[in-house]
């Protein structure tokens, strides 16, 4: 079974595969910000323009059930281009999107610091890997720190279902389903204890991604007014991608 089942235009199904940790009728925000990736993809697509840059913010819990994803081009051009998603459920809207793709031209790479290899021979066995419908759908490989464990981690992961059905998962799929696990990966509180969610995700990448393989070096702060950020430095098998930021709301249980 895939996360997604297209139902038509822009218009899906979502399966358990997208439940989060917070509430199984709400979907972990990876695979919607993924299924933004996918639909984006695919509006007024130009040949050398990449994705660099992908904001979403998340106005609610999006429920695990029929969604609609809906785009547009902001700011067209030659060089740079910017579009925008929001995603739909019934009458309301949950996430809205903005991004940035960028001409590809001839430059010299400076500063990228290599992957944090090797990939672990075998799976993180822990609730992350058991407890909810993502988590099940993922394969996390932990090179140190624990999931909902506090304190920082890196970890490498994949998908292990279709992101939609009969569609191809791209790398910059997998990057995004991913990259928003920085802040279950690395907890600066204890999970029983808080909520730490987060209300929008910010990707940042210096070149596309290649591979199945992700890894997150991620590490979250918390202040001492209710709020958070996880800051992720983002990997493929060669190197470094990018970042990922989540600014998180923060409340006891």
């Amino acid at each position: 079974m895939s996360m997604y089942t297209r139902l038509g235009a822009g218009r899906y199904l979502a399966s358990e595969h997208t439940q989060g940790p917070w509430d199984t009728g709400s979907q972990h925000m990876g695979p919607v910000s993924a299924l933004i990736v996918h639909e984006l993809a695919q509006t007024a697509p130009r040949p050398g323009l990449e994705l660099s840059r992908l904001a979403v913010d998340v106005f609610g819990p999006v429920p695990v059930g029929e969604l609609s994803v809906r785009t547009d081009v902001i700011r067209d051009g030659k060089r740079i281009q910017c579009l925008s998603a929001s995603v739909w459920s019934g009458s309301r809207e949950y996430a809205r999107a903005t991004a940035w793709r960028i001409r590809e031209a001839a430059t010299p790479p400076s500063g990228a610091r290599q992957a944090p290899l090797p990939i672990p021979e075998t799976s993180s066995g822990s609730w992350l890997a058991t407890g909810f419908g993502y988590g099940r759908a993922m394969d996390w490989r932990f090179v140190s720190g624990e999931a909902f464990v506090p304190g920082p981690a890196t970890v490498w992961g994949r998908a292990r279902v279709p992101l939609v059905e009969g569609e191809e998962i791209t790398p910059l799929e997998r990057l995004v389903l991913f990259a928003d696990s920085g802040n279950g990966v690395s907890p600066a509180l204890d999970f029983a204890d808080y909520l730490f969610v987060n209300v929008d995700l910010v990707i940042s990448l210096f070149r596309p991604p290649a591979g199945e393989w992700i890894c997150l070096d991620a590490e979250t702060r918390t202040g001492p007014s209710g709020r958070g950020l996880t800051q992720t430095t983002l990997y493929d098998v060669t190197g470094e991608v990018g970042t990922a930021t989540q600014t998180l709301f923060v409340a006891p249980r």
